[in-house]
């Protein structure tokens, strides 16, 4: 049986879906108002693992995952902060639209370069400011919040003094919440306590992204759009909400306390939470210098690395940790997974071009149970790192079967045929790794032909012509072809 460690019990509990066969999952997307974050990035390529395991065991999934295009603050309303999407567009003259369009399809290309699904539904607050309103005043009516100035604000005191849970999910003592107060808070006096958090917000004359409200010209809080979107789409009550761990407060807090202050029930059964990525074993911060971008890790365009890597490799990194564990990037360790994808997909090639004419082998019994553990593993809350130690046993055996190690007829065809499937089941199907076009493929003249190109670029680079080799590098992205500089040279993948 598959279990999950549920964030809200702190508990692996046994997966029982609300409706038999079906899964609804929704999961906190992207702000749009730069490009993607790497981090960001292995929460995603975590929630397509799930997805796609999910699919696996025959579930019909539902798949979520917004894009927040308006709402989210720089901080806190209260110190007159700014919606991230509208102070980019104002800092570069454009509309706030055209902002959210161009990181849109920019996170959507980096998704396909990193082999995601997409989701199901992909729902933008702006699409659902109606559903928003409805949301607020089901949370009035209730008596869960209150309107001051033209804005809405959460009534946490009255939500916890009628009983209802606030803080369960983060591990934040009421107390705490209750008591909090800072000084530099410029619309306090509009709040009945510090903790209690904006659903509606009254825009001023210099805010470029509003609508119209029951209580003034404005727009919506952040916390409000995921709770109005999946409520839409999944229903009050709903199997699976996920997102990265630095969302569990406030924004899941919030969430939940609002779903409950509208319709009185919690929006998810299991919550899941990814962790934080590291560099060199630190917290990334660009203030410091110590982050990376993920075009920077595809091109080697970073002191950090030492060349550029192929998506898959960089894939292979992100699952050899749990998704619920810290995961340190640095150049040694994606040296390491470079060479251990390399490995699985030549173990691969090798194992497609296997055969067995035997009724039965001696290695049926072994074979059988390292597939068996695949299964396990997975079902023990996604986990991927012993996933991938298991399919490197597999590995072993492969090799050894075709050098000779391990004699192919102690192995039977129906075994092997087994393994064929369920081998390539777990590495491309569920772990979503595929071989990448470049040397390996065997194409004899499509390697010449970019050695050539590949060759001129490097001649006009070294001349200082920086013209033709930008133009060089825009036309092969054109044909999905990525260009990654490394101090040995030039290598391309097609993505």
């Amino acid at each position: 049986m598959l279990t999950v460690q549920n964030s809200l019990t702190r508990k692996k509990e046994v997966f029982e879906t609300l409706e038999e066969g079906f899964v609804g999952m929704y999961v906190c997307g992207p702000t749009v108002y730069s490009d993607v974050h790497i981090g960001n990035c292995r929460t995603f390529i975590s929630f397509d693992v799930i997805y796609r395991y999910l699919m696996h065991l025959g579930y019909k999934v539902r798949y979520v995952r917004n894009i927040t295009d308006v709402g989210h603050l720089e901080g806190d309303v209260d110190t007159d902060a700014e919606d991230k999407i509208a102070k980019k567009a104002r800092l570069e003259q454009l509309e706030p639209m055209e902002v959210v369009q161009r990181y849109t399809l920019g996170f959507h290309q980096m998704m396909k370069i990193f082999n995601t699904l997409p989701p199901n539904i992909e729902p933008r607050a702006t699409g659902h400011i109606i559903e928003q309103i409805e949301t607020i005043q089901k949370i009035l009516q209730n008596g869960y919040a209150y309107e001051a100035n033209g804005s809405v604000y959460f009534d946490t005191p009255k939500y916890i003094a009628d009983g209802k849970s606030y803080g369960d999910l983060s591990g934040r003592v009421v107390e705490d919440l209750l008591q909090e107060s800072r000084s530099n808070l410029k619309k306090q006096d509009e709040k009945r306590s510090p903790s209690d958090f904006a659903l509606w917000i009254k825009a001023d004359e210099k805010h470029i992204m509003r609508w119209p409200s029951p209580w003034s010209v404005g727009f919506p809080g952040w916390h409000l759009e995921c709770s109005s979107m999946s409520t839409k789409y999944l229903g009050e009550h709903f199997d699976i909400h996920g997102g990265g761990n630095d969302l569990k407060f406030p924004h899941h807090e919030n969430e939940i306390a609002q779903n409950v202050g509208s319709c009185g029930c919690t929006p998810a059964k299991y919550w899941i939470h990814t962790n934080m990525l590291l560099m060199n074993g630190k917290k990334m911060s660009k203030s410091d210098g110590n982050s990376i971008t993920p075009t920077e890790l595809l091109t080697g365009n970073s002191d950090h690395v030492s060349q550029g890597y192929d998506p898959m490799a960089i894939r292979f990194f992100m699952l050899q940790a749990h998704y619920s564990s810290t995961l340190d990037l640095s150049d040694q360790g994606l040296q390491a997974a470079d060479k251990g994808y390399r490995r699985l997909m030549e173990s691969q090639k090798i194992l497609n071009g296997l055969e067995s004419s035997s009724e039965s082998g001696s290695l049926d019994a072994e074979i059988e149970t390292l597939l068996q553990d695949l299964s396990t593993h997975m079902n023990d809350d996604f986990n991927t790192p012993r996933t991938l130690a298991t399919l490197f046993e597999l590995c072993t055996k492969i090799n050894a079967l075709k050098g000779g190690q391990l004699d192919l007829t102690q192995v039977s065809l129906g075994k092997l045929n087994d393994l064929k499937k369920t081998f390539n089941v777990f590495v491309v199907d569920i772990l979503g790794l595929v071989a990448t076009e470049s040397r390996a493929s065997g194409n004899g003249l499509v390697d010449g032909l970019m050695d050539l190109i590949l060759d001129i670029r490097r001649d006009v680079r070294e001349a200082k012509n920086w013209s033709t080799s930008d133009k060089i590098r825009d036309k092969l992205s054109a044909l999905e072809v990525q260009v990654k500089d490394g101090k040995d040279g030039s290598s391309w993948t097609k993505v």
